[in-house]
């Protein structure tokens, strides 16, 4: 079984190639430990301006992250009492704040709400660190205080000179069964492959009842079968102890709803609540002392429509 991850790759990105970790600097990400802690104390003093939060290119873990970081960062700066000195703006390649136009609908709202400025369609190209601004390959320039990004994310290297990969580092996996593509034996999970849904955590969980079934099957001499649907069920923290959450695989976009009961809930689907919230920090505990040690959920790897419906569309 292969679970060798992704990382940011900020080399990948003209005038990013010497980056480092480092509080003082006004180029940060945070999906290591090291860069976290730098950005925190980064943006602990930092009360005026303007905040850029990039993703760099697509795929990137976590998809919902970026939503949650901005959110939060206008909870963050409001509550440090320099929100209105200011400025947050979102620039991503993708033509909204996500990836599926309901949900991306519903974000929208809430970043306008929250005073966030959303720049669509801008591919990153170079990160000009001197005079603060980023460029986009069509020649648009965005200028900043502080810039923020997911950096460019590549799997291992050793992927790929394996002839495993994609190109990228990352395995090349039937949608489905999660075998690698070249390799019937091998089976992989998480950041790892190049399955079209989420890099994210419950993607990885799921992945892993459909592995530990293909395996049984495999041992009792069956063929694995193809039952990964590319489930992903995400919070997303929108300050003010409130939270979203979606629920969506291959086929069918975050919709709206009730979950994990359909019709109860406690949990709204595309919506924000503070049920959402508290099932959120609840899912620490359930992490540390139920998913760490394999005990059975009452979720399962596939996704359900129940409780779940599409919006009226809305004609003038």
């Amino acid at each position: 079984i292969v679970a060798t991850g992704c990382h940011p790759a900020p080399e990948e990105v003209d005038g990013l190639e010497n980056w480092k970790p480092d509080p003082k600097a006004n180029e940060q990400t945070f999906f290591i430990l090291e860069s976290a802690c730098a950005l925190y104390k980064r943006m602990k003093y930092f009360e005026k301006g303007k905040m850029i939060f990039n993703i760099a290119e697509m795929p990137h873990k976590c998809p919902v992250v970026p939503m949650e970081f901005i959110f939060m960062a206008d909870w963050f700066f409001a509550k440090n009492g320099c929100r209105d000195n200011i400025e947050i703006e979102f620039v991503t390649p993708n033509t909204g704040l996500f990836t599926k136009p309901i949900a991306t609908k519903v974000m929208t709202a809430t970043a306008e709400e929250k005073e966030i400025l959303v720049t669509p369609n801008f591919d990153l190209e170079t990160v000009n660190t001197e005079e603060k601004y980023i460029e986009s390959a069509r020649g648009d320039k965005i200028d900043y205080d502080l810039f923020i990004s997911t950096m460019p994310n590549l799997g291992a290297d050793y992927i790929e000179n394996s002839g495993m990969g994609d190109g990228m580092g990352y395995v090349l996996t039937d949608h489905h069964t999660l075998q690698a593509e070249k390799y019937e034996n091998i089976y992989v999970v998480g950041d790892a492959t190049n399955v079209p849904t989420s890099k994210a955590g419950s993607v990885a969980h799921y992945e892993a009842d459909i592995i530990v079934e293909n395996l049984l099957l495999e041992i009792d001499g069956k063929e694995p079968k193809p039952s990964f649907d590319g489930h992903s069920t995400c919070f997303i923290v929108s300050g003010y102890d409130k939270a979203f959450l979606f629920d969506f695989n291959y086929k069918t976009e975050p919709l709206p709803g009730k979950f994990p009961f359909p019709g109860i809930g406690p949990f709204e689907l595309v919506g924000e609540s503070s049920a959402n919230y508290w099932g959120k920090m609840m899912f620490k505990w359930v992490y540390w002392n139920l998913l760490l040690s394999g005990q059975d959920m009452p979720l399962e790897p596939q996704m359900e429509m129940a409780g779940k419906h599409w919006p009226k569309v809305e004609t003038e």
